[in-house]
């Protein structure tokens, strides 16, 4: 909403989760925030049976199809920088179960190319490559928000990302949600709004040459 051409707006790319497509992107924006941001949302890959019996695109954390995904996540990048004016320096990945892990590993792997990253109800992905960029992916900020009562992606996991997260370096922010179980609630998009926002002012008194705000690691 009143899309101004001479500001270079923060971009996130979301992630929809299984039996989802990109489509969520309508749905959970103007719970985010109709004016802060440019949106964009490729849709899944992988044509996968979804729990009611349908098909629907999801993500898979095969090696090949990775790729592919990572593929069209910078399309998506490209495709709205030609579109509208975009900091592409303030590029944030987000998403919800399967395409928050997929948000985190392709963040992790190529940090030089976000600003941040978001996952919902979304596990760490595993594997040792995840890490091999290390040093480059400290800098991201990363957000991880989960349900109390999720029974995909419980609190014990949760709390084993995080230590880990943590151990390795990471700036993380935690956010959990109860009564909740895997969903989006309201909530949980109103402080990626607020988490986001955060973020772009640490970044724009980091450019200008003032004390960047520092964002608090918290101990598991």
């Amino acid at each position: 909403m009143h899309y101004e051409p001479g500001y270079p707006y923060p971009l996130i790319v979301w992630l929809h989760g299984r039996d989802g497509n990109e489509r969520q992107l309508q749905r959970i924006m103007p719970l985010v925030s109709m004016r802060n941001f440019v949106a964009v949302a490729p849709r899944g890959l992988q044509l996968a049976e979804s729990t009611s019996g349908a098909e629907s695109f999801g993500w898979s954390q095969s090696e090949e199809l990775v790729l592919h995904a990572e593929q069209r996540v910078f399309d998506c990048v490209t495709l709205a920088s030609q579109r509208l004016h975009i900091h592409r320096e303030r590029v944030f990945l987000a998403g919800f179960g399967d395409g928050g892990t997929m948000a985190l590993r392709i963040a992790l792997t190529q940090p030089e190319r976000f600003a941040g990253v978001c996952s919902f109800c979304g596990p760490l992905p595993r594997g040792s490559a995840m890490l091999g960029n290390l040093s480059a992916a400290r800098r991201l900020a990363v957000l991880l928000a989960a349900g109390c009562e999720d029974p995909i992606y419980p609190a014990a996991e949760v709390c084993h990302d995080l230590r880990l997260l943590y151990a390795a370096g990471f700036s993380v922010m935690l956010r959990q949600y109860y009564p909740c179980r895997r969903e989006l609630l309201p909530e949980m998009l109103a402080d990626l709004n607020r988490w986001l926002m955060r973020r772009i002012t640490s970044l724009s008194n980091f450019d200008s040459g003032t004390n960047a705000e520092k964002f608090s690691r918290i101990e598991p």
